[in-house]
């Protein structure tokens, strides 16, 4: 019997959304139930659609796909083939237990190849299975796989491998993250939460929900309105703290004096 596949699209770029809604309608087996542009709606959507199978793009806006996966939780996810633009060491890490993961932009013999493989394992008497590899899945990666010195990013085109120690801080803007050091930037496409969790533990405080800074170059902290500071770094950049992440800075304060 044909495995039928309930599908939610989910991907923060309308054209990919079109793009890969356009592919999925030449398989008579697949029927696109909805589309999500963000992590928050993606969750609301599995939850109130119960969809077999999910098109879940990686990096999208503050909730990524793995954020995604965490929130509906390894026992209630549906299938997941993971869907990005750039094949990064989250991939490698995070995509070994998903049902495929296919890179942008989508070609139709590759999504005809993760089709059936989903439809081969979305079989109900596999799902307590599926729900144990999701379970690893969501597991982080063991430092024996991470260098806990340096930290790598895609750059049109290239990998470079910074050093985290030198890395002053670092700003979110849309689907993109811009990395500080010195007089240099780096603009890598993903999320604040996502690049968090690959730097040092402890090296780094999160100020702002779009603010990720290296403790070690605070020179100074100035009180703000409302119980927020004003951090100075050692090349006389300002950051404000926002309301929601005032605790860690207040922490951050009282264990430095």
């Amino acid at each position: 019997m044909t495995t039928r596949l309930n599908t939610l699209i989910v991907d923060d770029e309308p054209l990919a959304r079109a793009h890969l809604r356009e592919l999925l309608t030449v398989d008579p087996d697949v029927y696109v139930s909805g589309e999500a542009g963000n992590g928050r709606d993606a969750v609301r959507l599995i939850r109130d659609l119960e969809p077999s199978l999910v098109m879940l793009d990686i990096q999208m806006p503050e909730l990524s796909g793995f954020d995604v996966v965490r929130e509906i939780g390894a026992d209630c996810m549906p299938g997941v083939i993971f869907v990005t633009a750039h094949d990064s060491y989250a991939m490698e890490a995070f995509g070994v237990f998903a049902l495929g993961y296919l890179l942008k932009p989508v070609q139709p013999d590759q999504l005809q190849a993760a089709l059936l493989r989903a439809k081969s394992l979305l079989r109900p008497e596999d799902r307590n299975a599926l729900a144990a590899r999701l379970t690893e899945e969501m597991d982080p990666p063991s430092p024996e796989r991470s260098d806990p010195e340096r930290l790598a990013i895609r750059v049109d085109g290239r990998i470079l491998f910074l050093r985290i120690a030198e890395i002053d801080w670092v700003e979110a803007m849309d689907n993109h993250v811009r990395v500080h050091i010195g007089a240099r930037t780096h603009v890598v496409r993903g999320t604040l939460t996502a690049l968090e969790r690959r730097l040092a533990a402890g090296r780094f405080l999160r100020i702002h929900r779009s603010t990720l800074v290296n403790v070690n170059r605070v020179v100074e902290a100035q009180p703000w309105f409302g119980g927020d500071f004003v951090l100075i770094l050692s090349d006389g950049t300002r950051l404000t703290s926002g309301r929601s992440h005032r605790p860690h800075v207040q922490e951050f304060l009282r264990q430095s004096l």
